[in-house]
């Protein structure tokens, strides 16, 4: 179902009115497993190119760094949810444990109101498969610990929006991929695409194009595993679902048209938790929350990890590749082949034999002198310096190549640019609003 926005409406809560007078307390849940194990290795073929195990201290919130919180009233999100996500520890903490605790909690008697929880999505929306490649998104995670008795109206998802969305792409042209959902409390879990137009359209809308309900044994009760792999290495591009590593649903290119499916999976996407309660998707099965909704259920997450596969000409990795940059010269590093943290990024005529001008590609990341393309102080402002820096996994690094020969960032939305045009030796790079000129033409070659 969708997680940006339907049409659906929701099931009435005027039956709640009566309740009120004489709902129950509401019981704390089980406390989850405390297993935590390492970030799942590489699948073979595939290269780990970002990841987060969650080892932050008990008690601690986001790496604001790498995450960030989406907060505010959930009727805000468009599908009915009612719970109020915060920045609080309460609803967002780590445990100390290696896990990130998504919790939601209620207060006074009213099972229609007075619902907090959490809902985290990556400040990189970088995360996607190159033309020809496959990108694999993996969680470890714990559904909420609750039952079809007391967990009415708990709806946990783990999911993913395009990142054209952060620029101003509607929703579901942008596409959705909702790699695991469920609701109030039953042994199951959900995996959809959204695409196209809102309502109807090629994909369904506002339902989408999903597995429908399939069983997840134990889900509830301990960690399991759950993935997609977008698959543009094959013809037709598949979308394939996992639970504990085994395939159960895909999705392919031509169940819809080109362009639908284009604007919907062939670009990167960012990643998101939340433990919403309450809305549409519940309401589909019963709605909730009700006088039996346990207050407190948890969605523990063990570790995220994004896993990529380069086409098959390149067996997954591009080495010694130069940058070709405006006025015939090559992108290159300030300091003769002895970057460091803050080295500058500037033109200078191209050297065969220049170690700072060879690029290898590692998922979007572009790195040399085992270091990688960088924004200066993590800034998004037209006109921000290039740099190198150590390469830490976040959007700042990520640089994804567009039709126009141009190089975007898909964190700020803005492209590699020789400040006035300037071909001279020495004119340090930066980052500029995309605009297809000359300036803007930065090709691996």
């Amino acid at each position: 179902m969708p997680r940006m926005t339907t049409s659906l409406r929701r099931t009435t809560l005027a039956s709640f009115a009566v309740l009120a007078a004489a709902v129950l307390p509401l019981a704390a849940v089980a406390a989850p497993q405390a297993a935590h194990a390492a970030v799942p290795a590489p699948p073979a073929g595939f290269t780990q190119t970002w990841s987060d195990d969650f080892t932050g201290a008990a008690g601690t919130g986001l790496d604001t760094g790498t995450w960030k919180y989406d907060t505010g009233p959930g009727s805000g999100f468009g599908t009915g949810e009612i719970e109020t996500m915060t920045n609080s520890t309460a609803n967002v903490r780590h445990d100390g444990q290696g896990h990130l605790v998504l919790q939601a909690l209620h207060s006074g008697s009213d099972p229609a109101s007075g619902w907090t929880s959490g809902r985290v999505e990556t400040q990189a929306a970088t995360f996607g498969a190159a033309p020809g490649g496959v990108v694999r998104i993996e969680s470890v995670l714990q559904q909420p610990n609750v039952t079809t008795a007391n967990g009415a109206g708990y709806w946990p998802a783990f999911w993913m929006l395009g990142a054209p969305l952060r620029s101003g792409v509607s929703w579901p042209g942008a596409g959705e991929i909702d790699v695991m959902e469920n609701v109030n409390g039953r042994n199951s879990m959900f995996s959809t695409i959204h695409c196209g137009v809102n309502p109807g359209g090629p994909c369904n809308e506002s339902t989408g194009i999903g597995s429908g309900e399939h069983a997840c044994s134990g889900c509830l009760t301990g960690f399991h595993d759950y993935a997609v792999e977008i698959d543009r290495s094959t013809s037709p591009e598949q979308v394939r679902f996992y639970l504990d590593g085994s395939n159960f649903f895909t999705i392919k290119a031509d169940q819809v048209d080109a362009t639908t499916w284009a604007n919907a999976i062939d670009h990167p996407f960012f990643i998101i938790y939340d433990l919403a309660i309450g809305g549409g998707f519940p309401n589909a099965f019963g709605g909730g929350p009700n006088a039996s909704t346990v207050s407190g259920g948890q969605l523990v997450i063990d570790s995220v990890a994004v896993y990529n596969k380069g086409p098959a000409s390149t067996g997954g990795s591009v080495t010694g590749r130069t940058i070709a940059a405006p006025g015939g010269k090559c992108v290159d590093v300030a300091g003769n082949d002895t970057g460091t943290d803050g080295s500058a990024v500037q033109l200078w005529d191209c050297q065969a034999g220049a170690k700072d001008q060879h690029w290898t590609t590692s998922g979007q990341t572009l790195q040399t002198l085992g270091r990688c393309l960088d924004i200066a102080g993590g800034a998004s402002a037209a006109g921000t310096a290039l740099q190198l820096a150590t390469c830490n996994g976040g959007g700042y690094q990520n640089w994804s190549a567009q039709s126009d020969g141009s190089l975007r960032n898909p964190t700020t939305g803005r492209c590699i640019d020789a400040p006035g045009g300037a071909t001279t030796n020495g004119t340090r790079l930066q980052i500029w609003d995309c605009n297809g000129t000359a300036a803007q033409r930065f090709v691996l070659s």
